[in-house]
């Protein structure tokens, strides 16, 4: 019990560090223990996505009936970030493909995925997501549907008794406890994949592709490091690192193990609660960044199109890269909507310089073989900057009521 007591003081990030090093540790010297240990991260991640879909649906709802008349909400600012953060992503990723250039080793065709043949049928898809079964939403972790359900039945239930409203309350309250649980589980559940994830598939076939992991990595850590917090700055004018930093830490970690935006809500909800933002606000803007806020995304799209366009010597004009970065931003916001994410929308950008079809698979496969570390990257930007703009925003107000940012 006294080691138990301990434990329970030290924080979270701290005990996820802790987990991970005996994950690291245990996976180099002894790596017959990870098929065991792999268990722990399986039933974390599986818990995680179990939760998240039901957290969502009441949290969005719940914020919406309890919403007061007259209560101010950023959701127009965070939107704004969202967006802006996406496009701005995928104009570095251009620059940052044509200052180092890469052409490609080209892999076997990816097979057995059909990516969509162009804008419209993304934005068709996610349209079709948002008008799902609203059962068939929470099964299948459509959070486009989930959302949107979310928002119809909160705005029809305004008008509810107070008695239902308080019922409503009272699941949330009782579904964010059951989430508080999963979370600490987090050191656990992290030892077992960072464990899984070295003795699985190990780093002898990213080798190849090293420049073009340096340009993917260096761009989202520029987005992370740089473009972030000039926006960030810009709403809070003060230094933006402290909350840069803490959602890396808190939020990035998890992320990046995981792999999965939607994985990752309950671990952001619980941040933003930590960071005393509304609960009004976040409850909605944390499962919308999941969908739409793709910086990580943009930046996968754009390098491995135009490492595709260098691979194959063809001249691009600055207008047309600038309809790149455009495109990228958009389909990136449509990746949820995809099966395969942001990999299968490479296709649909090299549609933009007449790149065959069969040349684009062969970039996705690529990107398949890249995708252990390119896929946890993105996600680790992807998920954190949902935290880091939504407390923007409301550190934005803070500031204009006079009062104190403290991280």
């Amino acid at each position: 019990m006294n080691i138990l007591r301990k434990w329970n003081q030290i924080s979270l990030v701290k005990q996820i560090i802790i987990g991970l090093l005996i994950g690291v540790t245990l996976a180099v010297t002894v790596p017959e223990s990870a098929a065991s240990l792999a268990i722990f991260g399986s039933l974390f991640v599986g818990a995680l996505k179990g939760v998240a879909p039901i957290l969502v649906f009441i949290l969005v709802m719940s914020a919406i009936v309890q919403h007061r008349k007259g209560h101010q909400t950023n959701m127009k600012t965070i939107v704004v970030l969202y967006l802006s953060g996406t496009f701005f992503a995928s104009l570095a990723a251009v620059i940052a493909s044509f200052l180092f250039p890469v052409q490609l080793s080209l892999a076997e065709s990816a097979e057995g995925v059909t990516p969509p043949t162009g804008v419209t049928e993304v934005l068709k898809t996610l349209l079709m997501n948002v008008v799902d079964n609203p059962v068939n939403a929470l099964v299948n972790a459509n959070y486009i549907g989930i959302l949107a359900w979310a928002l119809v039945l909160g705005f029809a239930l305004r008008g509810a008794a107070d008695s239902t409203k308080a019922m409503i309350a009272n699941f949330s309250d009782a579904v964010s406890k059951a989430v508080g649980w999963i979370i600490k589980l987090a050191p656990l559940g992290i030892m077992g994949l960072v464990a899984e994830s070295i003795t699985t598939n190990g780093l002898e076939s990213l080798l190849g592709y090293g420049k073009l992991l340096a340009v993917l990595i260096g761009c989202m850590a520029f987005v992370a490091l740089v473009i972030n917090p000039i926006m960030v700055y810009a709403l809070i004018r003060q230094n933006p690192y402290p909350l840069v930093f803490k959602c890396m830490r808190e939020s990035g970690i998890t992320a990046f193990f995981t792999r999965s935006s939607a994985s990752n809500i309950p671990i952001n909800m619980k941040l933003c609660e930590n960071l005393g933002l509304d609960k009004d606000n976040y409850s909605v803007s944390i499962p919308l960044g999941a969908t739409i806020n793709m910086a990580g995304a943009a930046v996968t799209i754009s390098v491995l199109t135009l490492a595709a366009v260098h691979t194959l010597d063809i001249q691009v004009d600055i207008a047309t890269a600038i309809i790149l970065s455009v495109l990228a931003a958009v389909s990136a916001c449509g990746a949820s909507g995809v099966a395969g994410g942001s990999l299968l929308l490479i296709p649909l950008a090299s549609n933009l310089f007449g790149i065959p079809a069969d040349i684009a698979m062969q970039v996705v496969g690529v990107g398949f073989i890249i995708g252990v570390l390119q896929d946890s990257f993105e996600t680790a930007l992807n998920s954190s900057t949902d935290v880091l703009f939504t407390a923007a925003a409301e550190f934005k107000e803070w500031r204009k009521e006079g009062k104190k940012i403290s991280i």
